[in-house]
């Protein structure tokens, strides 16, 4: 969510996962609409490049603050 837009490389590079895990990852996250799949050409290289959605920021942020509130009940 930091980044506007990343490339499939950095997102794999990032989270250590195959090609094929990131794919399937994708595949999700792109039925759930949360991200946007984009592709095109650098030169005659193709990319494949990831951007959020709103719904995906939205979702994102809803787990976040679910995440905190399981916190918030361990620590009572």
């Amino acid at each position: 969510m930091i980044n506007e837009q990343l490339d499939f490389n950095a997102v794999k590079e990032a989270l250590q996962l195959t090609d094929g895990n990131l794919a399937s990852h994708i595949n999700g996250l792109e039925k759930e609409a949360y991200i946007e799949v984009i592709k095109e050409f650098v030169g005659k290289k193709p990319r494949t490049s990831f951007k959020s959605t709103a719904e995906g920021r939205k979702a994102f942020s809803n787990h976040l603050d679910a995440l905190e509130e399981i916190l918030r009940m361990n620590q009572k």
